[in-house]
């Protein structure tokens, strides 16, 4: 430290530290036509040699934020993702032993884990062909949900869930949309698609007289085939893919005669390597939460009338 970059007055700087948050990092990882996915939420603080930066605002020590965002997704190319552990030790080490006046680094992940969604080839003598190669779903995030109404005569029963996050690694396109001045978007002929499912769907049951659905059956079969509708459908657009997951549920469950469905677009972008020489083969995302697209829709069975609210925000 310099002699006249401290502060001429009895102040002194206590303990800093500096980095960047949050770092969203999706590694896929392809063995073949199995994949498996790594989701990461990667924090990385720095401290040491970082008076002159705080005094003067010489930043003659410091590597910036924005590098060690870059180091987290060229690490996720370079040495995979073996583990949240050995991946957060990868990179302490890095930047200690890289930057001579970087003392400490904590590395803090959070790690989402998905599981694969099961598929209805269950009679295949082909060992886990019951289950997609390239499609998850998120573990325990779902919230299921009920209203019911009743006015002395007549229920009405809508069911659903909300946050049952699901992702295809591949299998998905979007392409031959409209351009006009404003668009920028490159067409894709290979890329991720997820969405945060919110659904909601009515059962045709609504007099005392009818036979009762059995409501826990209904449900897990109703997300069985929400999800496999999913994992089965070769995505042009994520309309598409809705409709299906509604056509698979009106098909298959005969209580019940309407879903309606609120898709957020979990977009997730190719990481631009070559400014580190690495080629970025469909492998290292970063996952955007904001923007997004909103695909919604209702899907009935003929001749039922639409009785869910197109805004399920109170429902």
């Amino acid at each position: 430290m310099t002699a006249h970059s401290r502060p001429a007055r009895p102040v002194m700087l206590g303990q800093n530290q500096y980095g960047k948050a949050e770092n969203r990092v999706v590694r896929i990882t392809r063995d073949g036509a199995t994949h498996h996915i790594k989701d990461l939420n990667v924090s990385v603080a720095l401290s040491g040699d970082m008076d002159d930066v705080h005094y003067s605002g010489s930043n003659a020590n410091v590597l910036p934020t924005d590098t060690t965002k870059n180091t987290v997704y060229a690490f996720a190319k370079e040495y995979g993702i073996e583990s949240a552990e050995q991946f957060g030790i990868h990179l302490a080490r890095h930047f200690v032993t890289s930057q001579e006046p970087i003392h400490r680094a904590r590395i803090r992940i959070e790690e989402y884990a998905w599981e694969r969604i099961e598929t209805s080839d269950a009679d295949s003598q082909v060992t886990g062909a019951d289950e997609a190669k390239h499609s998850f779903v998120r573990k325990g995030q779902e919230t299921r949900l009920t209203q019911i109404t009743y006015d002395g005569a007549s229920w009405e029963v809508v069911s659903g869930l909300k946050d049952l996050v699901v992702m295809n690694s591949t299998d998905s396109e979007f392409w031959g949309y409209v351009k006009d001045k404003y668009t920028t978007l490159k067409e894709a002929y290979d890329r991720i698609l997820a969405t945060q499912v919110s659904a909601r769907w009515r059962f045709g049951w609504s007099d005392d007289e009818q036979e009762t659905p059995h409501w826990e059956t209904s449900y897990e079969q109703t997300r069985k085939h929400m999800l496999q509708a999913f994992a089965e459908t070769y995505s042009l657009s994520l309309q598409q893919t809705l409709y299906q997951m509604g056509a698979r549920i009106i098909d298959h469950r005969d209580e019940i005669d309407e879903v309606r469905f609120s898709l957020p677009n979990k977009h997730h972008f190719l990481v631009d390597l070559e400014p580190f020489g690495l080629k970025n083969d469909n492998e290292v995302y970063f996952a955007a939460d904001r923007p997004y697209g909103l695909i919604e829709a209702t899907v009935l069975r003929d001749g039922c009338e639409a009785r869910i609210p197109v805004d399920l925000t109170n429902l």
